[in-house]
């Protein structure tokens, strides 16, 4: 019950500090800043393109807004909008407020749900002390504390970036895919790659979580389990155990097709309805081939080199023209090559592929901000327990503290000050590139390493009986 009150206090308190840091930070400026605002996730673009579409002309005139137009309906009339006495904006404040906490109790909930079935997996294997040891952590609260009181969830909020909105999405799908709500689900993965493009990799995860279900140890320690037990039954009791074992295996082993089409068919339904809408309202302005051109092309051609915490920018400034095309798809072919390898390896953990996924394109976009690094590193806390023995913990967060605290110095000391170059700022971008580097290596190390301990203690308890 203590528990209980103390993480509601801590979200309570967490929506509060959003709101003093609200009426108090005026002249940080934040929504300019090029680690939370990018050409994708700024508000002020957005404003732009909403006065654009009031103006009669296209939202995507010019070079400013690059974003859904679902987005300039749901908070274009919001920037227009002014409290007399009250900040800029503060209404589109309160919806990425909204959308911080009801994306951390999406979060908490499906922490909930994993930390059950594997417990209950554990369970199956004759491994109980480990899924009593889990319990004593809740990873959902955890998970939901830490997206919650993230600096870059904070800043990303207050600097008035959409990137609280394209989070929400992405753990809505992943949601709905633990509770195995295929409209739900559906409905996150279109939206998230609608607004972003780059959720589109985790329909794998989704459709390996609709097909096999929740995360849980290797398929092998069942099948081992089983096949001892009917070693050593009773020849009286080896035809009821044969059955048990052909009836653990059917729903550990084999994949629901009748789920996964239930998802694509709601992936297809949602899919056509948000074109449909985006079709409509851009329909005196080129439609969906000026959408696809001013969004998806735009991030995939990366013709805006303003400065951000990614890489491509600096890369792509310095690279010759004939060569731009050939990189464009190593850079980005980057992700795709990584995507196979990986669900082949961790097709029995498939949320915890889909945070590994996360990771890699926050890495990897053409246009990061720390919105996204929010996301990963809040569903961090959903493993806490599987990856407790994870190395270099406190060297990543003492890297992400420093990364963070030396980008905007850096910043400044280059367009501000002119006592510096591009090369002060690149310094800390490939830096912060590096650690989730380590980051991903290290927790999928971590992982692997968690299940081959898994392995060693069931087969040597199955040893002592």
């Amino acid at each position: 019950m203590k528990k209980v009150q103390w993480f509601w206090i801590s979200v309570l308190g967490s929506i509060i500090f959003r709101f003093i840091l609200f009426y108090s930070s005026k002249n940080l400026n934040l929504s300019s800043r090029p680690e939370i605002a990018t050409p994708l996730t700024s508000l002020r673009r957005l404003a732009e393109g909403y006065w654009l579409k009031q103006s009669s002309m296209s939202p995507y005139s010019g070079s400013m807004y690059h974003g859904s137009p679902l987005l300039l309906t749901l908070l274009g009339p919001l920037t227009v909008t002014r409290i007399e006495g009250q900040p800029d904006h503060l209404l589109c404040g309160i919806v990425f407020v909204i959308a911080d906490v009801v994306c951390a109790m999406l979060i908490r909930a499906a922490g909930q749900t994993l930390q059950t079935a594997y417990s209950s997996r554990l369970k199956l294997v004759g491994l109980n002390h480990l899924s009593q040891n889990s319990e004593v952590l809740p990873s959902g609260d955890l998970a939901a504390l830490v997206y919650l009181w993230n600096p870059f969830t904070v800043v990303a909020c207050i600097g008035l970036s959409t990137s609280a909105i394209e989070n929400l999405m992405v753990v809505l799908s992943l949601y709905g895919a633990c509770k195995r709500l295929a409209p739900l689900a559906a409905f996150g993965w279109v939206m998230a790659t609608h607004l972003s493009l780059y959720p589109a990799i985790l329909l794998i995860p989704v459709i390996l979580l609709f097909g096999y279900g929740l995360d849980a140890p290797p398929r092998k320690l069942f099948l081992q389990r089983k096949k001892f037990e009917v070693a050593n039954s009773s020849s009286s009791d080896d035809n009821s155990l044969e059955e048990d074992m052909r009836n653990q295996l059917s729903t550990l082993n084999v994949f629901s097709w009748k789920s996964v089409s239930h998802f694509l068919f709601w992936t297809l339904l949602w899919s056509s309805y948000v074109l449909v809408l985006c079709s409509i309202y851009l329909r005196q302005h080129g439609g969906l081939q000026e959408l696809f051109k001013r969004t998806y092309g735009f991030i995939l051609t990366i013709p805006d080199l303003s400065p951000n915490i990614g890489v491509f920018w600096y890369f792509f400034a310095e690279v010759f023209d004939f060569f731009r095309n050939f990189f464009l798809i190593v850079f980005h072919g980057n992700i795709l090559l990584m995507i196979v390898p990986l669900a082949l390896r961790l097709n029995h953990r498939p949320f915890f592929l889909a945070f590994v996924y996360i990771v890699i394109s926050s890495m990897l976009k053409s246009y990061p901000s720390v919105g996204d690094s929010a996301l990963y590193l809040g569903l961090l806390g959903l493993f806490a327990y599987e990856l407790r023995d994870m190395q270099f913990s406190f060297f990543l967060i003492s890297g992400y503290v420093g990364t963070s605290l030396l980008s905007p110095v850096m910043h400044n000391l280059w367009i501000w000050r002119g006592t510096g170059n591009a090369n002060f700022y690149f310094g800390t971008a490939i830096t912060y590139a590096c650690f989730q580097i380590i980051l991903v290596v290290e927790s999928v190390s971590a992982m692997l390493n968690h299940d081959r301990m898994l392995k060693k203690l069931s087969t040597a308890k199955l040893v002592k009986t």
